[in-house]
């Protein structure tokens, strides 16, 4: 059997279990294990070896705990309904103030844990239920949160691009940085189209009354102070970092030890805070961690097939694709994985094939890494099974349906990819940041 047809078979072979529903981790580690004692008998054992010994010795992993433990105690603390409140007065009296507020909300809700889910979940709990009392368009408002929620794979501190550095071996705070304005500008342009569409469309986003906005300047003063709390914890984590004054893990203890005290202060640190920030951290730290162990294992063994040549050779000499060609079609795919896979595992299924192959063709890893997190995020939000279209169901009030949310996303979902394009066509927008910082 050739070694295209064995790497056919390993791929099918995942992809078949994880439709049945078997747990990411044992679908792909089970296949790689498989695979190298068949190919490589009792030696093939030294593969999972050597892939948790890379995974023990990964200095800048320590960071994942630390973020999302950080995320945790701010969010389970409520210090982000302080975030909500302070929006809801300073942007109330603006047609669609509110979810530009929101916005602004999942922005920093994302500069806090790392996680699209948390920010989906904070949108739906907090952000939702507001809009809505106050008759905002229930279509409108889903795809609001449903939009701000996918900053967060792509904002630092990015959980998902931690995953990605890893299998793609490139620097994490470099990826960081190179999410910080690709972030910003789908932000900025998520803002743009509210403010358009509600200056065009009042009733969509009508503006607070003015009983509502009679707040006492000292209250609105108030509420900016206690809303800013979580910017201040951001800029103590990341300005010593982007400085050179700190390592990215101390950084990342620096901002889990600034959210733990800002929780103490505000006598918001229960037992019960606690123990379900520690629960969850240790719980998802553990997740990530076997899927970066099945997914360097995989790995391993396609590069011992040479998989990634025989692809190149396939579509370059074969097919005579150019690059970018290629480029494009490996991002339809993720379009097209999207709509049954989350995030991590498109990541840990395709990267031991996409990211040697990226780096053959030429292009920046670094780069890339901010293509695939917009690129997934636009997958999941695209109907008709996308991942996020389902999870916004559970978390969304009974009165918005289905439809509802199929219909509320596909403004947005154009606005991404009109961000993706900018991306892919001046690189130096993710670029900029991290060659500026790592060049100095």
């Amino acid at each position: 059997m050739s070694y295209e047809l064995i790497a056919i078979l390993m791929f099918s072979s995942m992809m078949l279990m994880l439709m049945t529903g078997q747990r990411v981790f044992g679908a792909i580690g089970g296949v790689a294990a498989v695979a190298a004692l068949t190919l490589w008998g009792v030696g093939g054992s030294d593969i999972p070896f050597s892939s948790a010994m890379k995974l023990m010795k990964w200095y800048p992993l320590l960071t994942l705990p630390m973020f999302i433990f950080m995320g945790y105690i701010l969010s389970e603390s409520r210090i982000a309904d302080d975030l909500y409140k302070m929006f809801h007065v300073w942007m109330g009296p603006l047609n669609g103030g509110l979810a530009i507020g929101t916005i602004g909300l999942m922005v920093l809700v994302s500069a806090m844990n790392g996680l699209s889910v948390a920010g989906m979940a904070i949108g739906a709990t907090i952000a939702l239920p507001e809009l809505l009392r106050r008759g905002y368009d229930k279509r409108m408002v889903t795809g609001v949160v449903q939009a701000g929620s996918s900053l967060g794979i792509l904002v630092p501190p990015s959980v998902v691009l931690v995953l990605y550095a890893m299998i793609a071996r490139q620097p994490v705070g470099q990826l960081w940085l190179a999410g910080v304005f690709p972030g910003l500008m789908m932000a900025g342009m998520f803002v743009l189209y509210i403010a358009i569409r509600c200056r065009l469309q009042p009733q969509l986003g009508p503006a607070l009354s003015g009983e509502e906005r009679n707040v006492p300047l000292a209250e609105k003063l108030r509420l900016l102070r206690a809303g800013a709390l979580p910017i201040i914890i951001f800029a103590a984590m990341m300005v010593p970092f982007v400085n050179g004054w700190t390592s990215l893990v101390e950084s990342s203890a620096i901002g889990a030890m600034t959210a733990f005290l800002a929780a103490v202060v505000k006598r918001r640190m229960t037992r019960e805070v606690f123990e379900v920030s520690v629960r969850q951290t240790l719980a998802i730290s553990c997740m990530f961690m076997w899927i970066i162990l099945a997914a360097m294992g995989f790995g391993a063994v396609f590069d011992g097939l040479g998989a990634v040549r025989a692809i190149d050779n396939l579509f370059t000499d074969q097919l005579g694709l150019d690059p970018w060609m290629i480029l494009i079609l490996m991002q339809l795919s993720f379009l097209l994985m999207g709509t049954f896979l989350d995030d991590t595992a498109m990541l840990v299924i395709v990267a031991p094939l996409y990211v040697p192959l990226v780096k053959v063709l030429g292009f920046d890893l670094v780069w890339y890494g901010v293509l695939y997190t917009i690129t997934t995020q636009i997958a999941y939000m695209t109907p008709p099974f996308g991942y996020n279209l389902f999870l916004m169901r559970a978390m969304a009030p009974p009165e918005i349906s289905l439809k509802d949310i199929y219909g509320s996303i596909l403004p947005f979902v154009l606005v991404m990819l009109l961000a993706l394009i900018l991306i892919m066509t001046f690189p130096e927008i993710a670029l900029w940041l991290p060659d500026y910082v790592y060049g100095k």
